[in-house]
């Protein structure tokens, strides 16, 4: 019975540090898949920084956003490598990516491909984790549950918190460096916006606009995992009285 009770311990330790710990995970994948098929994403990246985009490449705002829905078909669909296919000064071009380019864009979709994953497991293992144990507990399951989220919330902000500190140190530019170093095996991903449509059409500063729209997404659901369950804890909590009104309920016991 002693090894059976430890066993069950150890189970349910582990299976909450997996949610405290598939909480960020979630967060960042979802919110990176999120941002990558926002189709106002790339309007918005033309808008913004169309008068760079332009000395490189002399493409209309239509015809980018074009682009940006062919990038995004091309992580969702089955094709093994991108055509893009767009118009430019009246030319219609059946793809104007090079070698290295199409290379390289492989290679960005096995790593979206791999976000998808983390995303759709990690929330699985959440949402199992929370109908198991309402299976189990019934509503003596929310308040431990309102404490594994605060922690996942808490972890969350905190990686936040080094990556941003980090950021600050380094600077995005060598972040950005160290995420291509660590994501990809091969030197294709450095382009030159001068011959390559693909950094030419989207800039370093778009990603940097992309990063901050998924962190600012990620800080705000892990601050409400982190305030919702704490404010409801609160409002549960029986009503402290005050010392006059204690000192009234005793007076009227002894009566």
């Amino acid at each position: 019975m002693f090894t059976d009770n430890r066993i069950t311990h150890t189970g349910k330790v582990l299976a909450v540090a997996l949610f405290v710990l598939f909480v960020p995970l979630f967060l960042i994948a979802v919110n990176a898949r999120w941002v990558i098929n926002a189709p106002a994403l790339y309007s918005y990246g033309y808008d913004k920084y169309e008068r760079e985009i332009r000395y490189y490449i002399d493409i209309e705002r239509d015809e980018y956003i074009s682009g940006g829905r062919q990038i995004r078909d091309y992580f969702n669909n089955g094709e093994e490598f991108l055509s893009m296919n767009v118009e430019i000064r009246g030319i219609r071009y059946p793809n104007i990516y090079n070698q290295t380019e199409v290379i390289h864009m492989f290679d960005v979709k096995q790593l979206v491909r791999g976000v998808y994953r983390v995303s759709e497991f990690a929330g699985a293992y959440l949402l199992g984790f929370v109908l198991v144990g309402f299976f189990n507990w019934r509503r003596e399951f929310l308040r431990p549950l309102g404490r594994f989220a605060v922690m996942g919330g808490a972890v969350t902000l905190g990686l936040v918190l080094l990556v941003g500190i980090g950021s600050l140190a380094g600077g995005f530019d060598r972040l950005f460096l160290l995420f291509h170093e660590i994501s990809f095996t091969n030197d294709f991903w450095q382009l030159n916006p001068s011959r390559d449509a693909l950094i030419a059409m989207f800039p370093q500063r778009f990603f940097f606009d992309a990063t901050i729209l998924i962190v600012g997404a990620i800080i705000i659901q892990a601050g409400l995992l982190v305030a919702v369950p704490i404010a409801l804890n609160r409002l549960r909590r029986p009503k402290q009285l005050t010392r006059a009104e204690r000192r009234a309920a005793q007076a009227s016991l002894k009566t």
